[in-house]
């Protein structure tokens, strides 16, 4: 039986005895298995100061954030005084000093997620429609627990893991007491955080003033990271990266001149696209037109009509996949037969339940490829549908690679909150799992690959920028920047892609 800790052994998370490594002669501060000399010299300096002192921890330095276009850096014309988030944040506090509890029968660690609906007076209604979200998210956490317990658990103490759910009901300030309770209450020593983007935002907000690990798996808000909060990982390709990629597909690719947007009336939407607005501008073909509209809908005729109008080539929308649907059903039911874009919440069974026929080739962004032929990932589709009795999706995926880099990071440097934090967010490796590599960049953020998904012969295919005949986004980022055009001018993707792999 595969669990989390072999399974992590493969993947160069865990070493594949852990007991085999352990030893009486080794230093307490030592973890439990084999780990990289990298790692082991992160452990002597987070070790070796005292509760006032800062240990030297390697920073990772970036070139340009998060692998932005060239095309599409904002003020790309003029050398700004200074750019943000190339530097990773160090955390100059203290915490590492404090010694590791006597009395402990269960190392916590914390979940919140929209796991069931409320009523709310404040938003007139359910609170949320993210639970079958939350459902999956929670079913890889618990997966991953189990995982590991199976395999001994905490293994310097011989303890087990144990996982403390909280329900995100939609309320900011309910978020942030949640998190309140898991940190002071249940002493959890990390926290696997929740979907909502604005609840996500008051979360770790609070967790910064606790100073706690927390670790995002299924929220894709570019703003989450860019909170210059040193506690805060993310294990998931974000919209700001699925964003880009659409736009060289849409513009590079299929030389689209006319697009428009149909959103989520939630920040989830407003924030979604916002990079699409603004790559669209920059490549000179801005958005004819964007509207939004109440999460739930069931008629999208004022936006249809908006839409419709401006006659576009395609339509992008974000939000989730029972309204993306009905809006696509809607747009071919009145004769709208543009190209149909969405966002990673659209890749769902539910999206093509209900859009039926309509559904056929539809593209989504997607932050992994799970038709990918990788030992490790179907290993753990085996492992999930064994104990779940369905399919893992995206949601539960990274949840499970969120609760791995915990549960490493915990065997690893002990239970001691800062020290956890330490050894995840300044190991330079990347880390392996079900959902591929993971490698962090100077903001903490997942800076993998991410791909379209396209709806075709009844099931989702899966492309890389190079199977879509586009330049890395290594190219694109460090060419030379374009001429400056006029906003009337269109630019040749063949030309610009032709010169991109030349630079």
């Amino acid at each position: 039986m595969w669990c989390a800790t072999a399974l992590l052994a493969v993947t160069g998370l865990f070493a594949a005895d852990p007991a085999a490594n352990m030893s009486s002669t080794k230093p307490e501060w030592m973890p439990p298995f084999e780990v990289s000399e990298e790692v082991l010299n992160i452990l002597r300096e987070i070790n070796s100061v005292n509760a006032y002192q800062v240990p030297k921890l390697p920073l990772r330095m970036e070139r340009r954030y998060a692998l932005t276009p060239v095309e599409v850096t904002p003020f790309r014309h003029v050398e700004p005084h200074k750019r943000h988030f190339l530097e990773q944040m160090e955390y100059w506090g203290p915490g590492r000093a404090i010694p590791e509890p006597e009395h402990v029968d269960t190392v916590k660690i914390g979940f919140i997620g929209p796991i069931m609906p409320t009523v709310s007076v404040a938003v007139g209604g359910k609170s949320h429609n993210e639970e079958n979200l939350g459902i999956k998210k929670l079913q890889g956490a618990q997966l991953a627990i189990e995982e590991a317990n199976a395999q001994g658990g905490y293994l310097r103490r011989k303890i087990p893991f144990e996982l403390v759910v909280r329900n995100d009901n939609g309320l900011w300030g309910s978020t942030g007491n949640e998190v309140i309770d898991l940190a002071y209450k249940e002493n959890v020593w990390a926290i696997l955080g929740t979907i909502d983007g604005a609840n996500t935002h008051i979360a770790i907000r609070v967790g910064l003033k606790i100073e706690i690990p927390m670790m995002s798996s299924g929220n894709t808000d570019p703003t989450f990271i860019e909170t210059n909060i040193p506690w805060v990982f993310r294990c998931m390709g974000d919209d700001r990266q699925m964003a880009y990629l659409l736009c060289d597909y849409m513009y590079r690719v299929l030389d689209l001149k006319r697009v428009a947007i149909l959103r989520a009336s939630n920040r989830y939407g407003r924030f979604g696209v916002r990079e699409v607005v603004d790559s669209s501008r920059r490549m000179g073909r801005p958005i004819v037109v964007e509207m939004a509209y109440p999460v739930g809908s069931e008629d999208f005729s004022i936006q249809l009509d908006r839409i419709e109008r401006e006659k576009p080539d395609a339509v992008v929308h974000w939000g989730n996949a029972d309204d993306g649907a009905r809006a696509l059903n809607q747009m071919r039911a009145r004769g709208m037969t543009q190209l149909f874009f969405a966002c990673d919440r659209c890749i769902r069974d539910e999206f093509v339940k209900i859009a039926g026929s309509n559904a056929e080739g539809v593209i989504c962004a997607s932050p992994w490829d799970p038709t990918r032929d990788d030992p490790v990932y179907q290993a753990f589709r085996e492992r999930f549908r064994k104990r779940f009795g369905e399919e893992p999706e995206t949601y539960a995926a990274h949840a499970y690679d969120g609760m791995a880099i915990l549960i490493w990071g915990i065997q690893v440097a002990g239970l001691n909150r800062a020290k956890i934090r330490d050894v995840i967010a300044h190991r330079m490796e990347p880390f392996r799992g079900v959902t591929g590599e993971i490698p962090l960049s100077s903001v903490l953020d997942d800076a993998g690959e991410v791909y379209l998904a396209k709806f075709e012969g009844g099931e989702w295919r899966y492309y890389s920028r190079e199977q879509l005949g586009l330049p890395p986004r290594e190219v694109l980022a460090h060419q030379a920047p374009p001429t400056p055009t006029g906003s009337s001018q269109t630019p040749d993707p063949s030309r610009q892609a032709a010169s991109s792999q030349g630079s």
